[in-house]
């Protein structure tokens, strides 16, 4: 395990303030409700009517929850769930409805073995442990039809010094902007009962499944554009999006900026007419020379179609989404597509138990180094949440892959949730690049099985202001890396199977 240098330790005691302020904010929130409390005079109860007074803060906290919810800037751009907290914070400062205010904070100790990573030279069973933070400030402004939103983000990983530890820009990202934007929202457009919203300036995105564009949540660092979104809606009947942007490119250390030789592009439609057949149809473009290496320039037409009907006790639930890509890599023609699909069913048991098989297919490159690149680009998605734990992890994305699996979810008490997956990994195509675009043998010689992974997670949500996560995967590796030819520069015990854990803890206020 590497070790952190001085110069690095963790301010623990601003952390333990924060996270003994946000358990103090959650006792608040777990307070029973008394028979009667009058909000207006809540801060004048003496101190036998403490529970009434702590009551009304809580009240007025949760005004930025739940059924009392109050739409900030971002609120059809990305999840509720990522903006849905109790602001204690705003409450203590008495702050008015028109402001925002919020502060988080997400720890993750994380920790693998042997490396697979052919830029990880030093092997021999080494292991990567990781402490990564990674903290947000959101100010918002305006509750009416114009808005404003500011959210900085500051991403650290510490004990990551050896040679062979993983660090790049998807673990490090020091003060920067993430968000920065206004918004126009306008509820039944000329008496159409239509609403519009536009929003102008550096934003975070999600779309649909998140397969292909989305507001990382596992990950340490996050995807971010500077553009113009626009989208006009029926409630939640249907709606549609279409956005101009160009993509943040992250610096470890500088400030982020976009590049000019960068642009993506896109519209999607969602219809919820019918509970059982949810329709999602979507094109994305993408407009990528800002390397000076023109073999890596990317001019891709994305489109595809999501169909899918949401869990239900004593239902079967499907989704089937799929993407096709064409246009050029550099000077090669460039097709590819992304089949994936999954079925499932909840019983009507303790823990609403429900059962899902997956499968998830991404094409790869034929014939390495002829006059066609058949690789699919993830573009700016996430893998978390069907795939595998990302973070220092994710050996696998969504290229070059055949996946088939099957998933148990269950609830075995309120805000509980307990996962265990199994997923097979093969290359669909042997001779391509795999695992993470970092090994391969451009013969084909070591075959396709990269071997399968089991994975068991615990969710526990204290509260929408504390809530913590924990899992373990182990990826029993497959003849592959036994066979691969050392120009893989496979590092020494990469073949050996390897141990995943991490463990967090996310305080909001």
């Amino acid at each position: 395990m590497g070790k952190a240098k001085s110069s690095e330790k963790i301010e623990v005691g601003s952390m333990l303030a924060i996270w003994i302020a946000t358990l103090l904010a959650t006792g608040v929130a777990l307070a029973e409700e008394p028979p009667f409390v009058s909000l207006s005079s809540a801060s004048t109860e003496s101190s036998s009517d403490f529970p009434a007074a702590i009551y009304g803060i809580k009240q007025r906290a949760d005004a930025q929850a739940g059924e009392k919810w109050i739409e900030p800037a971002d609120a059809v751009l990305i999840r509720r769930k990522e903006v849905e907290w109790s602001r204690y914070l705003k409450t203590a400062l008495k702050l008015p409805d028109w402001v925002d205010l919020g502060i988080e904070n997400r720890t993750r100790f994380e920790s693998y073995d042997h490396p697979w990573r052919s830029t990880q030279t030093i092997g021999g069973g080494q292991t990567d442990s990781q402490v990564a933070l990674r903290s947000r400030v959101r100010v918002g402004l305006g509750n009416g039809p114009f808005r404003f939103l500011f959210e900085g983000q500051d991403s650290r990983a510490y004990w990551n010094n050896d040679p062979g530890d993983f660090v790049n820009n998807t673990t490090v990202n020091e003060w920067d902007i993430l968000q920065l934007f206004g918004s126009l929202t306008l509820d039944n457009v000329v008496g159409s009962g239509l609403r519009t919203d536009l929003h102008f300036g550096r934003m975070t995105l999600d779309f649909g499944s998140r397969r292909y564009v989305a507001r990382n949540d596992f990950r340490n660092t996050t995807n971010a554009f500077d553009g113009v979104h626009w989208q006009v809606g029926q409630g939640k009947t249907w709606r549609f999006r279409a956005f101009l942007v160009a993509p943040v490119i992250r610096d470890q250390v500088k400030l982020d900026e976009f590049n000019a030789e960068s642009v993506f592009w896109g519209t999607y439609v969602e219809s919820h007419h019918f509970p059982w057949f949810n329709v999602n149809a979507f094109y994305f473009g993408l407009n990528d020379q800002q390397f000076q290496n023109k073999n890596l320039h990317r001019t891709y037409s994305t489109f595809g179609l999501r169909l899918f009907k949401p869990p239900a006790i004593n239902e079967f639930d499907y989704e089937l989404e799929g993407a096709i890509q064409t246009g050029h890599l550099g000077q090669l023609d460039h097709f590819a597509y992304n089949p994936n699909a999954e079925g499932g069913y909840t019983f009507s048991l303790p823990g609403t138990p429900r059962f899902l098989v997956q499968y998830t297919y991404a094409s790869g490159t034929r014939t390495p180094g002829g006059s066609q690149d058949g690789n699919f680009d993830p573009l700016f998605g996430v893998r978390r949440f069907d795939l595998m734990p990302t973070g220092i992890f994710g050996p696998f994305v969504r290229s070059n892959i055949s996946s088939p699996g099957w998933r148990l979810i269950v609830k075995p008490a309120p805000n509980w949730t307990v996962q265990v997956k199994q997923r097979f990994w093969y290359l669909a195509q042997a001779s391509a690049l795999s695992v993470g675009g970092l090994l391969q043998d451009s013969t084909g010689g070591a075959g396709n099985y990269l071997g399968h992974d089991l994975e068991f997670r615990v969710q526990w949500a204290l509260s929408n202001n504390l809530d913590f996560d924990v899992g373990y995967d182990h990826w029993f590796k497959g003849s592959y890396f036994d066979r691969l030819p050392a120009s893989a520069n496979l590092p020494a015990g990469g073949n050996e199977d390897t141990d995943y854990f991490y463990l967090q803890m996310r305080i909001r206020l």
